[in-house]
C-alpha cells in the first residue's frame, strides 16, 4: 500500500481511537481524544530527530547532554480538520513552527484546489510533519505534500487518524518517499468518499458542525 507506512498500534492509541469511533462520544470529548491520540503518535512520528550533545550543569556537575539538534519542525495542518492533529502536537513540541493549508474539491474535476497557504520562510530548513485525519482519497494529502515541496520542504512526514488503501496507493504513487503513520488502516472508502467503518466527519466532530 505505502512503502513506509507505519500504524501506530500502541494500546493507549488504540483504545484512545475507539472511542472516538463510537457515535455517541460528544464534541468536546471527541475533540480531547483527537488531541491525546496525536500526542501519543507524535512519539513515533518524531523518533528519528537528530540529537546533539551541549553542556549542561546539573545541580551536582556538568555534563554532556543530548538536545535537539538543527531547525525546530514545523507542523502544517490541512483545513480545517487537521488543526485538531496539528494541537496535539503542539502539545508536545510547543516551539514547533505552524503552517496552514486549506484545499476544497473542486466539484466537477474532483481535483483538490488551493485557496490557502502560510507556511514559515525557512520551511526548507526544517522537517515537516503534515496533518490530516482522514486518508481517504489520499488527492488532498497528495496535493499538499507537493505544494510544501514546490515550497522548499524537504524533511516531509503524513499524519493521520485513519486511512485506506485507496488513499495509501495515491500517497505512494506520489510521494513514495514520505513516511505515512496512521493509527489504523479501515476497511474501504463508500461511494462518497468517506472511510469506513471510519468515524464520521473528522471535522464535523471536532468542531460541532454538519
Amino acid at each position: 500500500m505505502h512503502p513506509r507506512l507505519t500504524v501506530v498500534s500502541h494500546p493507549l492509541v488504540q483504545h484512545k481511537l475507539t472511542l472516538m469511533r463510537r457515535r455517541e462520544t460528544p464534541t468536546a470529548e471527541f475533540r480531547r481524544l483527537c488531541r491525546e491520540v496525536a500526542h501519543l503518535m507524535a512519539y513515533e512520528v518524531t523518533r528519528d530527530l537528530p540529537l546533539a550533545s551541549i553542556p549542561v550543569e546539573t545541580p551536582l556537575e556538568p555534563m554532556m547532554a543530548p538536545s535537539l539538534a538543527g531547525k525546530k519542525l514545523c507542523v502544517v495542518s490541512i483545513l480545517r480538520a487537521g488543526d485538531g492533529l496539528a494541537e496535539g502536537i503542539l502539545d508536545l513540541i510547543p516551539s514547533a513552527r505552524v503552517g496552514h493549508i486549506g484545499l476544497y474539491r473542486d466539484p466537477v474535476t474532483k481535483r483538490p484546489v488551493e485557496y490557502y497557504l502560510k507556511l514559515p520562510e525557512d520551511i526548507a530548513e526544517r522537517p515537516v510533519i503534515v496533518v490530516d485525519p482522514m486518508l481517504a482519497t489520499g488527492n488532498s494529502a497528495a496535493a499538499a505534500v507537493a505544494r510544501l515541496r514546490a515550497a522548499g520542504a524537504r524533511d516531509v512526514r503524513f499524519v493521520c487518524l485513519l486511512a485506506v488503501a485507496e488513499g495509501l496507493r495515491v500517497m505512494a504513487a506520489a510521494h513514495p518517499d514520505v513516511p505515512v503513520f496512521t493509527a489504523a488502516v479501515d476497511r474501504e472508502l463508500d461511494e462518497h468518499a468517506y472511510i469506513r467503518p471510519g468515524l464520521g466527519d473528522a471535522g464535523d466532530r471536532l468542531f460541532g458542525t454538519k
